[in-house]
């Protein structure tokens, strides 16, 4: 059964990487910084999942994260995320020792989304 504060969670797990990176702006006329870009299937589903914060330099920049830390196989699990975001709090409470090692690069994958794309 989901609970809200399940739902909550999951919801803040699969957007944790749209939060953390937040736009360059160019402060006192110096320019501002470039970014890495990339496209992808989660840079796709960034852009879909009608967030807010969701720009095509944004979700270009979590891919470009994505492909320097995850497999293919593990993007394509990281997208069912923003479909089904309760899917992230499943998989990080799992006790499966295939879905802590994925918990663990996704983990990965955050924190360089967040240096990357700040």
């Amino acid at each position: 059964m989901k609970t809200p504060t399940m739902k909550l969670s999951a919801a803040m797990a699969a957007c944790l990487v749209l939060s953390a990176c937040g736009g360059g702006r160019a402060v006192d006329g110096l320019p501002t910084v470039t970014r890495a870009y990339a496209t992808g299937p989660l840079q796709t589903a960034c852009l879909r999942a009608d967030r807010t914060a969701a720009s095509p330099q944004l979700c270009g920049c979590v891919q470009a994260a994505a492909d320097d830390v995850l497999s293919r196989r593990d993007q394509s699990r990281a997208v069912a995320f923003f479909k089904d975001p309760h899917q992230a709090q499943v998989t990080r409470q799992s006790d499966r020792r295939s879905d802590e090692e994925f918990w663990q690069r996704y983990k990965t994958f955050v924190a360089q989304a967040e240096r990357l794309c700040a």
